[in-house]
């Protein structure tokens, strides 16, 4: 089964699932994807919008997102370990 297509429209849900490093990244632009073990709910550009990021700046995070993804991105990948500490919790 292909993978959902990266837009501004995706869920996170589908997101997160598919693309395992956007939880780094997204973490790292101050969206977090997943709290208390609970994903977030609604689409890439609503979670932006939460975070005051403009149109410009969520037309970005969605071309950054695809060119890690079709530079096959792994570096966030189910076996990567992340150091919580280097995060802004």
């Amino acid at each position: 089964m292909a993978k959902p297509v990266i837009n501004k429209e995706i869920l996170i849900e589908e997101l997160v699932n598919n693309y395992p490093f956007s939880v780094r990244f997204l973490m790292e632009r101050g969206i977090r994807c997943i709290m208390c073990g609970e994903p977030i709910w609604g689409t890439l550009e609503e979670a932006c919008q939460e975070k005051n990021f403009t149109e410009d700046d969520i037309s970005n995070v969605v071309a950054e997102m695809k060119q890690l993804a079709e530079n096959g991105e792994n570096s966030s990948g189910p076996d990567a370990k992340m150091d919580v500490e280097e995060l802004d919790l």
